[in-house]
């Protein structure tokens, strides 16, 4: 690289083009279904457009073919970035996860980016001319991201417009070129009942259908998007056919504005040629974000806040801790802050302000940037922190009820009619997979009993995952252990199927949630015989169901709406749950005896007849006589750890926390001995990852948002501390939440705990996500990467990386996390 270049100039270390604050990534990024692949444009701290590259389809959806990506070339000499595709991916459409139809059209070819001075040219070689039947059809899609859109103003050619803040016809009828119905099998009554509520007696499904769109807001072949703003507006010129403005939410609630360029007859070699030019504020230079935890700290808690800086500001100013009154403000303390260098493309300084103990309203500045307004007070998390979890979000996931909240109808009582046994050979389009036996006495389409009680749903998609539910009846379970949480504002009645938030019934919520899990889990295995796989709805029309969630079928067993029961044999997750239902069986007693008996039955089951056959069952099993231990103190379970001990050892990374819960009620001497030398090289480890990053946590991201990852580890860390307090000090755990609360990478230093918090997450992808909504407690996935060193949180409701809500653990440990550190600060 030369940096006396003027003009977009490829950074082969970055792997991308720049040219002052704005960057052009090409097939860097991976994940095209989440939007963040092909041909990308980040514009002064904003990434604008997206998925450049070549598709069947104007507005492709979530379940539209993609291609496979080759070789990616970055020459230097040439400044281009070069990458060779292929249709179709039929790896990844062999997965099964999802229902992509693929044109019987199978061909290669290669997308050139090149820097030209103030542009980027586009260019596209196809191996040979496209068949006359894909004409009008395929096409070089370019996706403008909407949420910064709506209102703002556009320029075709000498057209101009508004995007709109929805989707507006008239709608344009496309030609189908290929089977819509490759993907729903005809073969076995269950499946002709699904295939009936695809929309007709044929089966055409509209969902996965892309002949209806809306028709383009503008043709020409010079676009200008954000002429009004000199930080957004970037221009793309079409060199070969007419460019397209569409609005992709007119077929899928969840698209982006596209820009379109049909692949014209007859071309191969430059197919497609685009010019982008975006306009480069000079001396541009990222706005410095601080981040401070949006909650707050407990005035024994160390804090610390961080200033995020363009890599390029070399100016440095001193950082203000404010302090606000009833008169106003005043400064308490300025310091210039330590230096902690680089972190994906920013670098990091640090205002360590831990001795500041008064209680009060404070704020921390730097230059003209500002931190949310934060308390310190000694009551921080008792109110409105970790209560919204149980409060609302709990609640508002339940399955198998009516969820009122006073005038509000969070939904319906949904799912009472679950559910029929699913197809054997069949792979779902969520992951499911049916193998050649049902593994239980149920045939195919058989209406099982006693699914239709108790479980949460799971994010939007509704199902529920044993892990997930099992997961989180174990979370909660060993919450009302450490914390001895006795809460009330929630009735949940079982026999009339309501729950009423915020009207107490007498009864410990977190008793009542518990319950609500450990009865799908343990009805399902009374029911079965064995674990379910999970329970999901078994049409693609009702599997994008977004709304009540008593929409998705009719509430009577036995017709073709029903959910289906998938099983499976997995060792290591029968024995994962029943290492939690163990645990279940203890906080259930006294609050529901046979509840609490039937769980202790079923996981000793379990742990009796499930083979190990790996490390990863091994592992599994360990757990399981841990918490069977601790539940029945049987000699059996104890010696079973005795005789792992050099196993566990040399796994501490994956069982430490685990272990940590019974070393000290096994009481053996050697054993203790050997578990402290493995938790002292864990610690260590621990140590080296976690200086990897400014906010003092083991965190290297990937694609989806790490919020999950940091909560698990600090929920795992809470038991490494209490069983060996002189290894692991807390402050892990207070990093982890800070995280959670506010002190992660980007610009977006929202709490990614909905509703918690002076700013947080309050657009998410929950069930209410088709109204830019959230559910209070209600935990994100967080901040995204976009490869390679950009952190994003959109505010968007449809990308599940960054803003979805999950069980077994998203809340959860959240919630056990804030717990944790209240327990620890009050001591």
């Amino acid at each position: 690289m030369n940096n006396t270049k003027k003009g977009f100039i490829l950074n082969t270390k970055a792997g991308y083009f720049r040219n002052g604050g704005v960057d052009v990534m090409a097939f860097d990024d991976i994940y095209p279904a989440g939007h963040q692949s092909g041909v990308s444009i980040l514009m002064h701290g904003n990434r604008v457009a997206t998925n450049g590259d070549i598709r069947f389809e104007q507005t492709p959806g979530q379940w539209q073919p993609l291609p496979k990506q080759g070789e990616r070339v970055l020459d230097a000499e040439a400044n281009t970035i070069t990458t060779q595709l292929r249709y179709p991916d039929m790896d990844n459409h062999l997965k099964g996860f999802n229902p992509m139809i693929y044109p019987d059209y199978a061909f290669e070819y290669k997308v050139t980016v090149k820097g030209e001075e103030n542009a980027v040219l586009v260019t596209v070689d196809l191996d040979r001319p496209i068949p006359e039947e894909y004409l009008g059809k395929m096409c070089f899609n370019l996706e403008l991201f909407p949420g910064a859109l709506f209102g703002k103003p556009w320029i075709m050619d000498k057209k101009q417009g508004i995007f709109p803040q929805q989707a507006n016809g008239p709608t344009l009828q496309l030609p189908t070129n290929y089977d819509q119905t490759a993907t729903l099998p005809g073969s076995g009554d269950i499946l002709a009942d699904r295939k009936r509520l695809s929309g007709d007696k044929q089966g055409y499904n509209p969902i996965i259908a892309d002949d209806i769109i809306a028709e383009p807001y503008a043709v020409g072949y010079k676009f200008t998007v954000r002429p009004d703003d000199p930080y957004n507006r970037f221009t793309v010129e079409s060199k070969t056919s007419e460019l397209k403005l569409y609005d992709g939410r007119m077929n899928h609630n969840n698209g982006w504005f596209v820009l379109s360029g049909e692949v014209p007859a007859g071309a191969s070699k430059g197919a497609i040629q685009w010019v982008i030019t975006p306009n480069v504020v000079e001396d541009w230079l990222y706005t410095p974000v601080v981040q401070t935890s949006q909650v707050g700290y407990h005035p024994n808690q160390p804090k610390t806040a961080f200033v995020e800086l363009d890599q390029r500001d070399s100016a440095r100013e001193p950082i203000r801790l404010v302090r606000i009154t009833e008169n106003g403000e005043e400064e308490v303390f300025s310091a210039s802050g330590s230096a902690w260098g680089r972190f994906l493309r920013y670098n990091y300084l640090q205002l360590d302000f831990s001795d500041v103990r008064e209680e009060g309203l404070y704020k921390v500045c730097y230059g003209k940037s500002e931190s949310s307004v934060f308390r310190i007070a000694e009551d921080i998390y008792d109110r409105g922190v970790w209560q919204p979890v149980l409060e609302y979000f709990l609640p508002v996931q339940m399955c198998h009820m009516r969820v009122n909240e006073k005038y509000r109808v969070w939904h319906d009582l949904c799912h009472d009619d679950d559910a029929r046994m699913a197809p054997v050979s069949y792979n779902h389009i969520d992951g499911y997979v049916q193998g050649p036996s049902t593994l239980c006495d149920y045939k195919p389409g058989d209406s099982v009993p006693g699914l239709n009680v108790g479980g949460w749903h799971d994010a939007g998609d509704f199902d529920l995952r044993v892990e997930s539910q099992a997961g989180e009846t174990y979370i909660l379970s060993l919450a009302q252990e450490a914390f001895n949480v006795n809460y009330d504002v929630t009735s949940v009645d079982q026999i009339r199927k309501v729950t009423e938030i915020h009207q107490p019934d007498g009864k410990n919520d977190l008793q009542q949630q518990i319950e609500h899990g450990a009865l799908s889990v343990v009805g399902g295995y009374r029911a079965l015989g064995r674990l379910y796989r999970g329970i999901i709805c078994n049409d693609l029309r009702q599997y994008v169901l977004l709304g009540d969630s008593a929409a998705m079928t009719d509430n009577v067993k036995g017709n073709g709406d029903d959910r289906w029961v998938f099983t499976e044999d997995n060792p290591p997750r029968e024995l994962t749950t029943a290492a939690q239902l163990a645990a279940a069986s203890r906080t259930l007693k006294g609050f529901n005896d046979v509840l609490s008996v039937q769980a202790l039955e079923a996981a000793e089951e379990l742990y009796a007849v499930t083979r190990v056959e790996n490390d990863h069952a091994r592992s599994a099993k360990i757990h399981a006589a841990v918490e069977l231990f601790l539940t029945t103190g049987k000699c059996e379970y104890r010696e079973h750890l005795l005789s792992e001990s050099a196993f566990i050892a040399q796994n501490i990374k994956r069982l430490g926390w685990i272990i940590a819960r019974s070393v000290h009620a096994v009481n053996d001497m050697d054993f203790t001995a050997a578990i402290r030398t493995a938790m002292v090289e864990l610690k260590a480890e621990m140590d080296v990852l976690s200086a990897e990053t400014p906010y003092g946590i083991p965190y290297r991201p990937h694609i989806w948002g790490a919020g999950w990852d940091i909560q698990r580890l600090g929920f795992e860390y809470y038991f490494l501390h209490k069983a060996f307090p002189d290894i692991f000090a807390p402050d892990l755990l207070y990093n982890a939440l800070n995280f959670i609360l506010g002190c992660h990478p980007g610009s977006n230093t929202a709490s990614f705990a909905s509703g918690v918090g002076a700013k947080s997450a309050t657009v998410a992808y929950g069930l209410n996500r088709a109204d830019w909504s959230y559910i209070p407690g209600g935990v994100i996935s967080g901040t995204a990467l976009i490869r390679p060193d950009f952190p994003e949180l959109l505010t968007f409701p449809f990308l599940w990386q960054q803003t979805e809500y999950v069980l077994g653990g998203g809340s959860s440990h959240y919630m056990f996390l804030v717990l944790a550190a209240q327990q620890l600060l009050k001591k």
